[in-house]
């Protein structure tokens, strides 16, 4: 079974930033949902939760871009990095989720409706859009032999 275990193979390697981007995404989805929440029922604690939120996914946004540094330095993971236009996508993200948390830093209703709830459904859009385009270049790359 020398298949698995052959060093040529740049299948492989398995880049470390893959561990930490999906993390982002699901912060910034549950503060979408959030607000969504606070937009209904007026509780602050959906407040709460959309800044910790956008917090915890900022914080793990940004090591994962130390993890992509760090994957561009790997040989072995060079040809498993994402494509420039969804390393584009996901800086825009993070600067759309930092401006985000701005807004949301505020007090009470103006905190979160009517900008934080737009910021939020966009940073989740383009979130999507980012994952798409991610998606069709690994799938290409799963095909290779």
């Amino acid at each position: 079974m020398d298949v698995f275990s052959s060093p040529n193979r740049d299948a492989a390697a398995y880049p470390i930033q893959a561990l930490f981007v999906p993390f982002p995404f699901v912060c910034f989805t549950l503060a979408l949902a959030t607000d969504i929440a606070f937009w209904q029922s007026n509780n602050l604690m959906w407040q709460n939760f959309s800044a910790w939120l956008l917090f915890a996914g900022l914080v793990v946004g940004a090591v994962s871009i130390l993890a992509g540094l760090m994957d561009l330095m790997r040989p072995r993971t060079r040809p498993l990095r994402p494509a420039f236009g969804s390393i584009l996508l996901y800086l825009v993200i993070l600067a759309l989720a930092v401006a985000n948390s701005l807004v949301h830093a505020g007090d009470g209703w103006t905190a979160v409706v009517p900008y934080g709830l737009l910021l939020s459904a966009v940073t989740v859009f383009l979130s999507l859009v980012a994952a798409a385009v991610s998606a069709r270049k690994y799938a290409r790359l799963a095909w290779r032999v």
